[in-house]
C-alpha cells in the first residue's frame, strides 16, 4: 500500500523566526486521523532564521533526530553537550526521563532541518546525546544507513526498531527498497522530483509505504530521507 501526502495539506506555522511544515499532528496543528504512522510522532521541517532559534526546553520518552538539509544547527543540552552540524549531518538525542535542550541557527544562512520523534520501545531510558558527521558522498546513488535500533549495524542507534536512510539520486537514475512483510516505511522528497512506483512526489512531499517494494525514478536530482520501521 502506498499514499502519497502532498506538502501544501500539511500543517504549518509561521512565526517569523520559524517557518515550519508539520508531517504530523504538532502544536497549532491538530488533525485526528493524523497522529503518527507506526512509532513515528512527528517530522517537522523547519525553517530557522540566522541568530533565532528553539531556546532551552524540555523533552521526556522520546527519541529526537535532527535531519540538517542546509545552514548550521547548534544544539545545546542539561547534559553538558554542545555541538554544531551542517548539511547533510545529524543530531540525535534519547530524552528518556527527561532532559532540555535547545536547538539554535547561529550561522549567516537560514536553517533548514527534518525534526523526527520516534517512540522508544519502552520508557525509563537514560538521557543521552550523540551527533554523526557523515559524508555527503556516501549517499550518492545510493542508501546511507545512518540510524537503526542497538541491534541494527548504523552508526547512530536508537531505543526502537527503526531504520533511517539518507540517498541523493541523479538526475535518470532509478533505485529500489525493500518493505517486507510486517514493515512499513515513511518516505520524504527533501529536495527535487521522483516518481515512486505510479506516484510522483515534488519536494517536501511524502509517501507511506507498507508492505510494497517501491523503485524510485528521480526525475530531476533528489534528496530524499526513509524512515523504515515495523508495522503498527
Amino acid at each position: 500500500m502506498l499514499r502519497k501526502l502532498d506538502n501544501e495539506n500539511m500543517g504549518r506555522s509561521n512565526l517569523g523566526w520559524l517557518n515550519s511544515i508539520f508531517h504530523f499532528s504538532f502544536a497549532e496543528y491538530y488533525n485526528p486521523k493524523n497522529i503518527h504512522f507506526g512509532q513515528l510522532r512527528v517530522i517537522n521541517d523547519d525553517l530557522i532564521a540566522p541568530g533565532t532559534g528553539f531556546n532551552l526546553h524540555p523533552h521526556k520518552e522520546m527519541e529526537i533526530v535532527s535531519y540538517v538539509v542546509n545552514g548550521d544547527l547548534t544544539h545545546g543540552d542539561s547534559m553538558g553537550n554542545k555541538n554544531t552540524v551542517t548539511r547533510g549531518h545529524v543530531q540525535y538525542m534519547s530524552a528518556g526521563t527527561g532532559v532540555f535542550h535547545s536547538e539554535h541557527n547561529l550561522g549567516s544562512e537560514t536553517l533548514r532541518f527534518l525534526q523526527i520523534w520516534i517512540l522508544p520501545d519502552r520508557a525509563g531510558y537514560e538521557p543521552n546525546y550523540g551527533d554523526y558527521r557523515f559524508n555527503w558522498e556516501d549517499r550518492h546513488n545510493q542508501w546511507l544507513h545512518m540510524v537503526s535500533s542497538k541491534e541494527g549495524d548504523a552508526p547512530i542507534k536508537i531505543n526502537q526498531d527503526a531504520n533511517i536512510y539518507s540517498l541523493e539520486l541523479e538526475a535518470g537514475k532509478e533505485i529500489s527498497f525493500p518493505v517486507s512483510e510486517g514493515r512499513q516505511a515513511y518516505l520524504v522528497q527533501i529536495e527535487g522530483n521522483s516518481t515512486i512506483n505510479t506516484l510522483t512526489l515534488n519536494t517536501r512531499d511524502a509517501l507511506e509505504i507498507v508492505e510494497e517494494d517501491i523503485q524510485i525514478n528521480s526525475n530531476e536530482t533528489s534528496h530524499i530521507l526513509l524512515i523504515e520501521m515495523k508495522k503498527g
